[in-house]
């Protein structure tokens, strides 16, 4: 079950397990890693958990850490903050991952020098996905797939693998479950390899309930949808503004000026400046993504900067004989 991971001399990897109130699941989680990559450290972060989950995970073998403020984000970003390795796999710690593939997922990314590689979740049990969530992945996936020119299939998938370079220079600033979408962009502005490979996805144990709620998690990850545009694109963002504020400027606008053609007076006097206003703040807003790309172009190249700064994961394969 080690798989050909373990073959690659002084290949530190890290299993991260974010959870909150997975007694019922934890120690399995724990159990099938160790089987899968048995040279790994299993890091279990509880977000504050109400039940057993840290006693429960300890007892397995895991190293247990913990974060107080909830929400899954920030357990991810206290998770890359403290952990040093060459290699981190990050899952849920609910049991509905497949273990197994592991190895394999850990070893596309050393092999194929990739800097992300993500479990594309593929049903066994009917149970495993609600509806709800299934269509929200969809669109939410795909409007990313679109925004950011993506390439992921299955953005809000909790299984993945990372390289170091990719962790350490990740900027997060998620709370809840939007850090998937915040990894998945991460790497198409960085323009990093990555890949995607099919992994079983199951229904949880009994006893384990998903933290996740569809409309509530949905918007706040449409939101920083909307954020990470802001943020990454601003000149498409604050185009698009411009854009409709143009349009309504137009639409407004369209009979005062065939009332003026018509008869040389301009009767609507309160239109007519509504109509000047939206068109200068129509040009203000495409002013403003044009400032405000140039600053995001040197955010990115700071961030590339960190980036460079660790080796890439086909470097950190060292000979059998290192010591």
């Amino acid at each position: 079950m080690g798989g050909p991971a373990m073959n690659e001399p002084g290949l530190e990897v890290a299993v991260l397990v974010p959870c909150f109130n997975e007694e019922a699941a934890i120690e399995k989680v724990v159990k099938d890693f160790q089987a899968a990559l048995p040279n790994a450290t299993i890091y279990v972060y509880d977000n504050n958990s109400t039940d057993r989950t840290s006693d429960v995970a300890a007892a397995a073998g895991a190293q247990v850490r913990k974060e107080y403020r909830r929400g899954k984000g920030n357990v991810v970003r206290r998770m890359f903050n403290d952990i040093e390795a060459d290699v981190y796999v990050m899952v849920d710690g609910d049991d509905t991952y497949d273990a197994s593939r592991a190895p394999e997922l850990v070893m596309k990314l050393v092999d194929e020098n990739l800097d992300m590689v993500v479990g594309r979740r593929i049903e066994t049990h009917q149970a495993a996905y609600r509806a709800g969530h299934r269509l929200g992945n969809a669109v939410l996936t795909g409007l990313v797939r679109w925004l950011f020119s993506a390439t992921i299939v299955d953005m809000l998938s909790g299984y993945r693998v990372f390289s170091r370079r990719f962790v350490k220079s990740f900027p997060s600033f998620s709370r809840e479950f939007e850090i998937e979408t915040e990894l998945t962009v991460h790497a198409m502005q960085m323009k990093m390899p990555v890949a995607e490979v099919d992994t079983n996805y199951k229904e949880r144990p009994p006893g384990s309930t998903s933290k996740l709620r569809t409309f509530r998690d949905g918007w706040r990850i449409l939101v920083t949808i909307m954020n990470l545009m802001r943020n990454e694109r601003p000149l498409l963002f604050f185009s698009w503004i411009g854009l409709m504020l143009a349009i309504v400027a137009v639409i407004l606008g369209i009979p005062v000026i065939k009332t003026y053609a018509e008869t040389g007076l301009v009767p609507r006097i309160p239109t007519a400046i509504l109509c000047t206003g939206l068109v200068v703040m129509s040009f203000i807003s495409i002013a403003t993504g044009l400032i405000l790309d140039l600053i995001s172009h040197v955010r990115r190249e700071t961030k590339r900067l960190a980036y460079l700064a660790y080796p890439s994961p086909r470097a950190t394969r060292r000979p059998a004989s290192a010591p």
